[in-house]
């Protein structure tokens, strides 16, 4: 059947996910962290102890999403739009948690859908909520029905420079490691089916190119510490190839701060970014 704004308010899950140190290392290391970051990298290096990426809650969270209730839309002509995450605790190296989840919206755009979903994660070990996804999926060919186009407000960023910046190099094997977390798209490693998306090559993760921003944002902002870090949203713009160099703009103010993300090139990859933290 075609989308269904009917669907909107369903609830799904509970569902489960369990994660060890080595999920949580092997994410680190698939969005650039390295030796400068041992306490992210390692598990056993002396009086480090391993602590995990709040963007982590990308691989983990987003469980219970009743996506059977959406109706169908071609996967093929679905990109992700949005991507945002909210820590309610620290995520520990190992774990497991319960989520449910919901259809936040659904948005007629007239010649796309765009799906909007929530998710909220228990900590299995303390009872305690732990995180909370937001994600949008924008699904080209799927509007058309006479539905509310939802909203249109765009964050208007300060005419200066940046409070705090920094800059990363992804490696041309990028998109293979990220992989290994768990998106095994061919987009992302096969040349062949890339080509028929009208790429050169393989394109890297928006999620990839989304955790090196969060990183940016956890070193600038909270001084390297995951306690610190309470939620980021940002829009995804521009595809990025493995071995681009990204940028990461920030304006700070108190807890709050506005970013984006660029190539070397000067263009957007990352937009409408805006992160909670504790200053």
């Amino acid at each position: 059947m075609p989308i269904n704004p009917e669907s909107v308010g369903t609830t799904g899950g509970p569902s489960s996910r369990s994660w060890t140190s080595k999920d949580a290392l092997l994410y680190a290391v698939g969005v650039g962290a390295g030796t400068s970051e041992l306490q992210f990298t390692t598990e056993n290096t002396k009086d480090v102890a391993q602590r995990v990426l709040p963007t982590f809650a990308v691989i983990i969270g987003g469980g219970g999403i009743p996506m059977q209730a959406v109706g169908s839309f071609n996967p093929a002509l679905m990109v992700h739009g949005e991507q945002g995450i909210e820590l309610l605790d620290e995520i520990p190296p190992d774990g497991e948690i319960e989520s449910t989840g919901r259809i936040a919206a659904i948005w007629d755009k007239g010649s796309a859908a765009v799906l909007e979903f929530e998710s909220e994660s228990v900590n299995k070990a303390t009872g305690k909520p732990l995180l909370r996804t937001r994600s949008v999926l924008f699904c080209r060919g799927e509007g058309g029905w006479g539905g509310e186009r939802g909203p249109s407000e765009r964050i208007t960023f300060p005419d200066a420079e940046p409070t705090h910046q920094a800059t990363y190099a992804t490696r041309e094997d990028q998109a293979l490691t990220y992989r290994l977390s768990g998106d095994r798209n061919p987009l992302h490693s096969d040349p062949s089916f890339a080509a028929l998306g009208g790429f050169d090559k393989p394109i890297l993760h928006g999620l990839c190119t989304y955790g090196f921003t969060g990183r940016a944002l956890l070193h600038e902002l909270c001084g390297g510490d995951p306690a610190r870090f309470r939620a980021m949203n940002a829009r995804f713009s521009k595809p990025v190839m493995p071995g681009d160099v990204l940028t990461v703009s920030m304006w700070a103010d108190g807890g709050e701060a506005l970013f984006r993300t660029a190539n070397q090139a000067g263009d957007v990859v990352i937009d409408q970014g805006r992160c909670r933290y504790e200053a």
